[in-house]
């Protein structure tokens, strides 16, 4: 059986050197760990689309100057994902967990400290080198 990938926009919401993580609910895939802000990329939209869209609804702010950082795609034994990865240096609003998760403001070297999903490590790689 073919596992459908999952288009994924990931959010690296970075002010000077800390950056912005969440901690996924507990029903979710890797509930409980901590990930970069992001979801699905949905049909009919850009991936630039679904990073702001996912943004406003999880965090509510509207991202205005993004850049990609990096394309990860991994394979976990339940499904494969395909991370589109963009950092984001200024936006409008200020964040907070507009679906009750908690948020944190996370010193970039300090990120080795927190659980998050096995396919965001490359990511906390390019972060921190």
């Amino acid at each position: 059986m073919t596992m459908k990938t999952i288009h994924v926009a990931v959010a690296v919401i970075q002010i000077n050197d800390k950056i912005l993580i969440a901690k996924r609910p507990e029903h979710l895939h890797k509930g409980g760990y901590w990930e970069f802000p992001g979801g699905k990329k949905e049909l009919n939209e850009t991936i630039e689309q679904a990073l702001v869209r996912e943004c406003q609804e999880e965090l509510n702010i509207t991202p205005n100057d993004f850049e990609a950082l990096t394309i990860i795609e991994y394979d976990y034994p339940e499904k494969k994902v395909n991370l589109d990865v963009w950092v984001i240096k200024d936006y409008l609003g200020v964040p907070n967990g507009r679906e009750g998760q908690p948020i944190v403001w996370c010193a970039i070297e300090k990120l080795s400290d927190y659980q998050f999903p096995e396919a965001n490590q490359e990511i906390i790689n390019l972060l921190v080198s």
